[in-house]
């Protein structure tokens, strides 16, 4: 009784709250009361009137008591976990009371003397940092048979788990598993699910997501979440029971995600891929029996869960023979029909879209999987209906209101988008039963139709769905045409025209970010599997001048570019109109094909880190086009089936088929090429013969690696490399004589421009000259009579001499003419020039 008074008087004293100084003191007096609790009941009462007190605010002296206290009260709240070992109902209820208190705590109706309040967060910091929510989930062990401290300590752990730092202390102590084992208690009030699903959802947002997963991934976890979603499912009639419910099934979605997680062995697979379908395909299961989704929000957002799961499920391989089973396939295919009116069934219009298109985007998930229920459901067939009710003229407006239907209001762009998506999947696979359902419905020219369309409405606005939209079309002719010449025939009589445009794409969208470029690569391939190896498709692409187009695009120097470009034009090469309009093409500046090619090769050469000089020269006259990677690379002995360095190296660059497209147009009379041009023309043309060597090359240092061979081995070997090395100096040799042809062209054309500037000053001397006499001829008349004197006398002097003495001689100079031209009726008067004596006429 004595002691007893004691606490009460410890309790009056401390009525308003604990000081900082003396939690460490009230706390000993919590432990030695938990002690005396075993023997006797009557400190039960001031035991649970002292946690109250911890409930409310500390005080403190000083500002800088909160840190100085900081260990001594993190420990202390640390103990009201430990707390829970007192076998008194009372007590625990009241201790999970205090911990609540913290987070919403009222402030002190009067204060001690001298103190102030610490402030609001302080005791939740520090049972972070005392780590009280481990040390409350390890609690929950001991009240699993009592519901109302179970219901108590659940209610602490919720708020406790909105901090970050407090749910890792909680997934630390197995938080999650331990939580989800019990979902399935009885629990009359419905808090426990309530209260349990809250904490797991706190701990997947505020923690790692796969560590949660991975602690419900066992058979007792996901058997309690299977049981408790079913019985809300089947038995909850509140939108309470269905917002957890959805919530649950979320949870069950995430744990579906692992692998690892047994799913199947429970039967929880099964039980949602029947809820999924059930609604769409009558299946005769007692899960379903009786069962009535409403339209409610809840359930709309179940089913749309429910679809999500499905796709989920379908990249877990071991699923799949349930999704088959249970008819996914019919139930996905259900919605894969025009929109006939709004309002169908009892979904609103925009619901009822949002379901559809969520269906036919698992459908593209789960098609694959499932060819042989593909083709019985005759899928192909409702893709194509249902894409040509896409292009009609029906008067439907998308809501495009949901993830799926971005970009569609207004339009059915949605629903083009998602089945094509849909038959993207299915023809990637290259099944030769689908592709061919396919091809006999009219599939490639109602491809067409459709890429016509969307590349019409791109023309009036562009945007990503409809690029999505082309590329997608263009993917699927591409594997459809492949290697099948009938189906190229029937694509090269309208395709041929849809392919140019693409290839007249601005450069400068090929960065946009809104899928040009990826538009732009599914064309390419598009030419590569449905024009090339058809004649002709190949003589209508090339008479419409896409041979030019595909250069126009090679001049861009991209490299992702480059690669697929020069792989198309070394194809078309083997159509012998082909090299003819390569050789025409000209680029920017006059530029050849030849000399655009040879580029492109320098700059491989420069990315390679190849060896050259300052000419372009061979320098490794051993390794002329190693690459500075290859000559990094040790020596590693390796089997006969598996390709070295050298070989790789071919399929990693694009000098390979440089070197292909170069030896079509031939070495020769290349147009547009300078002297650097036909230097480094000298390596491409010796390409195999290098590349020869340095097989062999590789292939001497393995063998040296292993073993030693025999003299005549090694001679043979040794005559090898020197062939190899004397083709580089050959080439070197050629490359110099290449350089000193041209230093002599170019001395032998400056020496011809420095003779017609000579003769061009001279020429303008002798004007000059002439100039001058005539001044002097006509501003000086003994000058012009001398000029007349000579003038006359070189006539005289120029006249043939008669052969006979009597024949007369009639003179034909005017006498006493004063001029030096010869006289006529017609006198030319020569001024003098505007340029030397100015004036306006100058």
């Amino acid at each position: 009784e004595r002691q007893l008074k004691i606490l009460k008087k410890v309790i009056k004293c401390f009525e308003n709250g604990l000081p900082l100084k003396d939690i460490a003191q009230v706390f000993e007096i919590l432990n030695l009361c938990a002690e005396k609790l075993h023997e006797q009941q009557a400190f039960t009462e001031p035991m649970c009137e002292l946690i109250q007190l911890c409930g409310l605010p500390f005080h403190k002296k000083r500002l800088s008591d909160e840190v100085s206290y900081s260990l001594t009260v993190s420990k202390a709240i640390a103990q009201l976990g430990y707390l829970m070992r007192v076998p008194s109902s009372q007590v625990r209820i009241q201790i999970c009371r205090c911990i609540i208190s913290f987070y919403n705590g009222e402030p002190p109706k009067k204060l001690l003397s001298g103190y102030q309040p610490t402030s609001t967060n302080y005791k939740i910091q520090m049972a972070e940092l005392g780590g009280l929510a481990e040390t409350l989930v390890l609690s929950l062990a001991l009240v699993e048979n009592q519901l109302p401290e179970k219901l108590w300590v659940l209610k602490a752990l919720q708020y406790l788990s909105s901090s970050g730092e407090n749910c890792r202390l909680m997934l630390k102590a197995q938080a999650a598993s331990r939580l989800c084992v019990h979902l399935n208690d009885a629990d009359p009030s419905g808090q426990l699910v309530f209260r349990s699903s809250e904490i797991l959802w706190n701990l997947l947002e505020n923690t790692s997501k796969e560590e949660v997963v991975n602690q419900l991934s066992n058979l007792e976890c996901v058997h309690a979440l299977k049981e408790v979603f079913v019985h809300l499912l089947m038995h909850g009639f509140r939108n309470y029971d269905r917002q957890l419910r959805n919530d649950l099934l979320v949870i069950a979605t995430l744990v579906a995600e692992n692998p690892a997680a047994p799913m199947i062995e429970s039967g929880f697979t099964k039980q949602l891929i029947v809820l999924a379908t059930f609604t769409e395909v009558k299946i005769p299961n007692p899960l379903v029996k009786g069962l009535k989704l409403t339209y409610s929000y809840e359930d709309f957002e179940l089913k749309k869960l429910l679809f999500n799961v499905i796709g989920v499920l379908s990249k877990d391989p071991c699923a799949i023979q349930l999704l088959s089973e249970n008819d996914v396939m019919p139930a996905l295919l259900y919605y894969v029909k025009p929109n006939q009116k709004p309002g169908f069934h009892d979904w609103s219009a925009a619901q009822y879209e949002e379901l559809q298109l969520h269906a036919i985007a698992i459908l593209a998930s789960v098609a694959p999987l499932l060819l042989d229920k593909y083709l019985s459901c005759q899928a192909n067939t409702l893709l194509l209906v249902f894409l040509e009710w896409c292009v009609g003229q029906d008067p439907f407006f998308g809501q495009g209101n949901s993830f799926h239907g971005t970009g569609g209001r207004g339009s059915k762009l949605a629903q083009m988008r998602y089945g094509l998506r849909v038959l993207r999947s299915v023809v990637s696979l290259g099944d030769d039963a689908v592709n061919l359902n396919l091809c006999d419905q009219g599939a490639i020219s109602q491809l067409l139709d459709i890429l016509k369309y969307a590349a019409n409405k791109s023309k009036e606005k562009e945007d990503a769905i409809l690029l999505e939209i082309q590329a997608d079309i263009l993917f699927i002719l591409s594997t459809l045409c492949e290697n099948d010449l009938h189906r190229k025939e029937l694509f090269c009589y309208e395709g041929v025209d849809m392919l140019i445009p693409f290839m007249q794409m601005d450069p400068n969208k090929l960065f946009s970010g809104l899928g040009h470029s990826r538009l732009l690569f599914t064309a390419l391939d598009c030419l590569w599997s449905c024009v090339i190896g058809c004649y002709i498709a190949e003589d209508s692409f090339l008479e419409k001048q896409g041979i030019f187009h595909l250069l126009d695009l090679l001049a861009l120097k991209q490299k992702n570019l480059s690669n697929i470009i020069l792989g198309i034009l070394v194809e078309f090469c083997d159509n012998p109109k082909t090299t003819s309009h390569i050789s025409t093409w000209r680029g920017e500046k006059d530029q050849t094909a030849a000399n655009l090619l040879i580029q492109l090769w320098r700059e491989e050469e420069l990315d390679l880190g190849v060896r050259r000089d300052q000419y372009g020269r061979i320098v490794d006259m051993k390794r002329p086009i190693v690459s500075s990677f290859q000559k990094q690379q040790e020596v590693i002995p390796m089997p006969a089936n598996c390709p070295s360095f050298a070989i790789v190296e071919i399929s990693e660059n694009i000098r390979a088929k440089l070197y292909s497209l170069l030896g079509k147009l031939g070495f020769e009379n290349l147009p547009g090429l300078s002297a650097r041009d036909f230097v480094t023309l000298a390596i491409i043309r010796r390409y195999l013969d290098f590349k020869t060597g340095e097989v062999w090359s590789e292939l001497c240092a393995e063998l040296k690696e292993e073993f030693r061979p025999v003299s005549s081995d090694e001679e043979a070997l040794k005559v090898i490399s020197e062939v190899s090395e004397d083709v580089g100096g050959m080439v070197a040799a050629l490359q110099t004589e290449m350089l000193e042809s041209q230093q002599h062209q170019e001395l032998r054309e400056e020496e011809k421009a420095y003779t017609k500037i000579h003769n061009a000053h001279k020429q303008r001397e002798v004007v000059k000259k002439s100039w001058e006499n005539f001044l002097a001829r006509t501003s000086n008349y003994e000058a012009l009579k001398k000029v007349k004197r000579l003038q006359e006398k070189s006539i005289e002097v120029s006249r043939s001499k008669p052969k006979s003495q009597n024949i007369v001689v009639h003179s034909t100079d005017i006498k006493g003419l004063g001029t030096t031209i010869g006289s006529g009726r017609l006198v030319t008067v020569e001024s003098t020039p505007h340029q030397l004596v100015g004036g306006p006429l100058a």
